[in-house]
């Protein structure tokens, strides 16, 4: 049993009997050690005394009397951000209750890094304790924005972006940085740099570190288990038992629905589907393809019932992958419930 990503707060949650986390005190005061909220050096007493109450009693009302009365304007502004996220967190009845939430209405009023540690929690929380390595590092791409690389011969590598950016600015050329500039193309001699099932378990070691690059190519085994993740964040927070399957293009003169994993793919898959032009260029982003079908037709609206769902991942323009699994969440064609 490894307790990968320690610094998730995942474990600061509670489980209930719908095996749904629970928001704590302890959980809200993570929050409160973040560089946006935690005490510095130049902390007026207003704010230190505010930032102590908080931490003993972590749901304690604040109003905005006390916060005006800060030092700092931005501290206040952070007050504020944390204070309306804290009374959505508690207003819910779990953790995904919340986060479904995020995604209604008139649009996500929320930090992009906390919807980003959400989204590491909840995949903590569906690969378990016991969890293979290849499935957290494929986990990773659903909250780290991935840099993509593809090869003369058609490899498609994906590193961490944050770490490929800090490696090149501090001018440092290690094996990530020769991979992706197509330096280095013996992917699995690259014990170190590169995750494969050989040494899958290294990972654990540096889990939180985010410095392997895996291969994501069509028939490689990332993808596999890629899909295996896609397949528990559906049944985890829809209830509904999908397989999905890997696939290099899309024949079917039948094609009826289709979900982007990111905006990159939304737009070309739309295209696709409306059988408009896409240049070469642009079909070039797409990184896979997979086809979703549902176990229990029972879960799928009746007008899909038996047909695929088709899904795509693909990079921007910067070569980013940043996807948006939400997208599977509020996009499948589902029965409607009552």
């Amino acid at each position: 049993m490894t307790n990968y990503w320690p610094h998730s707060a995942y474990k600061t949650l509670e489980v209930d009997q719908d095996n749904q986390l629970l928001v704590t005190d302890a959980f809200l005061r993570t929050y409160l050690l973040r560089p946006e909220l935690n005490l510095v050096p130049e902390s007026c007493d207003v704010e230190r005394r505010l930032h102590q109450h908080l931490t003993q009693n972590p749901r304690t009302e604040i109003n905005n009397a006390e916060i005006a009365k800060m030092a700092d304007a931005d501290i206040q502004v952070n007050y504020q951000i944390w204070l309306r996220y804290r009374a959505k967190l508690l207003a819910a009845s779990s953790l995904e209750n919340f986060y479904m939430s995020l995604f209604k209405g008139e649009g996500v009023d929320v930090p992009p890094a906390f919807i980003g540690q959400l989204t590491q929690i909840f995949i903590r929380h569906i690969l378990g304790d016991k969890a293979d390595p290849l499935d957290a590092r494929v986990g990773e791409l659903f909250f780290r924005t991935q840099k993509i690389s593809v090869q003369d011969e058609g490899i498609v590598m994906s590193a961490d972006d944050e770490v490929v950016t800090r490696n090149a600015q501090a001018g440092e050329t290690g094996n990530i940085m020769d991979l992706l500039k197509g330096r280095s193309m013996m992917i699995r001699s690259i014990d170190l740099d590169v995750l494969h099932e050989e040494n899958a378990d290294l990972y654990w070691a540096r889990n939180e570190d985010h410095d392997f690059a895996i291969q994501l190519n069509f028939g490689q085994v990332p993808i596999s288990h890629f899909c295996r993740v896609l397949e528990s964040w559906i049944e985890h927070f829809l209830g509904a038992k999908v397989r999905i399957t890997p696939m290099q293009q899309i024949t079917d003169p039948k094609w009826s629905w289709h979900v982007g994993l990111d905006a990159s793919a939304s737009e070309i898959l739309n295209k696709l589907y409306k059988k408009e032009l896409v240049e070469l260029d642009e079909l070039e982003k797409i990184i896979c393809l997979f086809r979703l079908d549902f176990i229990d037709e029972s879960a799928v609206a009746t007008s899909q019932a038996g047909k695929p769902v088709y899904l795509g991942m693909a990079m921007n323009d910067e070569k980013l992958l940043k996807l948006k699994p939400q997208n599977l969440l509020y996009n499948l064609p589902l029965a409607k419930t009552s």
